[in-house]
């Protein structure tokens, strides 16, 4: 006779016998276990973590590995509640650690944007610096240099539109571009070549 059928022939197996069947896949000695430990399994894991959804879940996930692991359970080392109630704490304390550990990198991820934030603005000016030292660059090349860059670099067209919006030929355009822009590094000095 086999573990599970002796337990259904008596009419309240201990907590350790259903552990034991469970190891045997008895699905229904599971069931029985989980009605008789699940509050207890709950209360424990609620008053670790004090959130009730959060609670049922790592309830749920205790049972489940109850349910995988009942091989584990050895009778001659303590009873089938401490064994569950042991898991359970120590999945409560894993989470509340995880939820820790997750705040933390949270706040340092917070943190680095919030500095991020003081890079834009030091950037921002930079790039309002940057933008007078070209306008007043570009006051000091030619008109049709001038134009060329307005059209290809500030307008966005293409080389063959800039060319038909000026009404020139398309190696002009680009002749008058790649002169604007030479010219136009001599103005800003030897760092605009670096940067551009």
């Amino acid at each position: 006779m086999t573990l599970t059928s002796e337990l259904l022939l008596r009419q309240d197996p201990s907590e350790d016998d259903l552990v034991l069947a469970t190891a045997q896949g008895d699905q229904r000695a599971f069931a029985q276990l989980y009605d008789m430990t699940s509050s207890r399994v709950l209360g424990l894991v609620r008053r670790i973590l004090v959130d009730p959804a959060q609670s049922e879940e790592v309830a749920q996930e205790v049972f489940l590995s109850a349910w995988q692991e009942a091989a584990q359970f050895d009778p001659a080392k303590g009873r089938a509640v401490s064994w569950l109630l042991v898991r359970a704490r120590r999945r409560a304390i894993d989470r509340v650690r995880s939820a820790q550990a997750s705040r933390v990198r949270d706040m340092t991820v917070g943190i680095r944007d919030l500095d991020d934030v003081r890079d834009d603005v030091a950037e921002t000016a930079a790039v309002h610096i940057e933008h007078a030292r070209v306008s007043r660059a570009m006051k000091g090349l030619t008109a049709a240099q001038r134009q060329a860059l307005e059209l290809t670099y500030f307008g966005g067209l293409s080389h063959s539109e800039a060319a038909s919006e000026a009404g020139v030929p398309l190696g002009t355009m680009k002749t008058r571009t790649r002169d604007a822009l030479i010219a136009l590094r001599k103005l800003l000095g030897p760092d605009a070549v670096a940067r551009g």
